[in-house]
């Protein structure tokens, strides 16, 4: 039986979560450190770029930490820092997720890496006017974001970086654009299945049995392809007691009827995807434990904490804002970033 992810949810801890005066915060993954505290891995870019478009240049993963779930979460260390042009991941990282596999932690990002020096805001101000933004005019190292895994047998570190990526995108695929977006599931079985979003906004999938081998991809096509016109990123996939479940970010909102809702979904294997009933996993309409409520110009990169093998714990990165303006999504408005937690049933 699918669950309706609606019912799962409780108000929003106003004073939960993790944030930085002086940088935005995003994408934010937790685990449950062998010091039994409860650790963040986020993304961070300072203010001084305007968001979103800052992350492609200067993003870089963090660790916060907490003695609660809930948190609120302090800012500890740089994680993944820049480490030169040379590296493929040298010189941005971005959308941390991380796993326990064992006794092993296994951190999944994206990264870039370009030669010129670090834009200033004016560079990034013109990306972000830009008619199309995304050609690679201004910036040609989007197109050579992909996905890698960091490994560490402690939440502290030393983290052990890979000489190159982990997943890189298809030439002659449909993914044949960036890899991005990696969100992992560790299957009953012991696979490890990484979801990511590539071309056209669709999800594909790649797995395999050990850390020390290669992802192999899942088909030749998507595994989620809600169709034309349809689009979707930020999946987070877990398994629930006889089948897997996902949910993830309507970029449209032709899906849920919201502009970047969440969507929910199922599937008996990981492979075949169908919509649950409802499909609206959650709103932008956001209720808070003092009892206010506040329409946030974003809710996206969800990841869910478990305890006792339960969802127990809803993080997602947020940003204020007037909402949607002039075909531009509403977080490119935002003053403040942050990310939230909320308790689930």
């Amino acid at each position: 039986m699918v669950i309706p992810f609606q019912q799962r949810l409780q108000p929003a801890l106003a004073h939960g979560g993790f944030s930085l005066e002086t940088h935005w915060v995003w994408c934010g993954s937790v685990v449950k450190g062998e010091d039994d505290r409860y650790h963040m891995f986020a993304a961070r870019w300072p203010k001084e770029f305007p968001f979103y478009h800052g992350y492609l240049a200067a993003s870089e993963v963090v660790r916060a930490s907490s003695d609660t779930p809930q948190g609120p979460y302090h800012f500890e260390e740089v994680v993944l820092p820049e480490r030169g042009p040379a590296f493929w991941d040298g010189r941005m990282t971005h959308n941390p997720f991380i796993v326990k596999r064992e006794d092993e932690y296994l951190l999944f990002y994206i990264g870039t890496t370009y030669e010129r020096e670090r834009p200033d805001r004016e560079d990034m101000l013109k990306m972000l006017y830009a008619k199309d933004s995304r050609n690679g005019e201004l910036y040609p190292w989007f197109h050579d974001i992909r996905i890698g895994m960091a490994r560490s047998t402690s939440v502290f570190g030393p983290w052990e970086r890979p000489d190159e990526p982990t997943l890189t995108n298809n030439p002659d695929g449909w993914d044949n654009h960036i890899v991005t977006n990696p969100s992992v599931c560790l299957s009953p079985d012991g696979t490890i299945m990484l979801y990511y979003r590539s071309t056209g906004c669709r999800l594909g999938l790649a797995v395999t049995d050990h850390p020390d081998t290669p992802f192999v991809r899942y088909g030749e096509s998507p595994v989620v392809d809600p169709g034309a016109g349809l689009r979707i990123e930020d999946p987070f996939v877990w398994w629930e007691q006889d089948h897997y479940e996902m949910v993830c970010k309507d970029l449209t909102g032709q899906i849920t009827g919201e502009f970047h809702a969440a969507v929910h979904l199922h599937s008996p294997n990981g492979t075949d995807w169908s919509l649950a009933d409802p499909v609206k996993a959650w709103s932008r309409t956001l209720p808070w434990d003092h009892g206010a409520e506040t329409v946030q110009a974003s809710i996206e990169r969800p990841y869910i904490l478990f305890e006792n093998g339960e969802p127990a714990w809803l993080f997602a990165a947020t940003a204020d804002g007037p909402g949607p303006q002039h075909n531009r999504p509403g977080f490119t408005f935002a003053e403040n970033t942050w990310n939230l937690v909320r308790p689930l049933r």
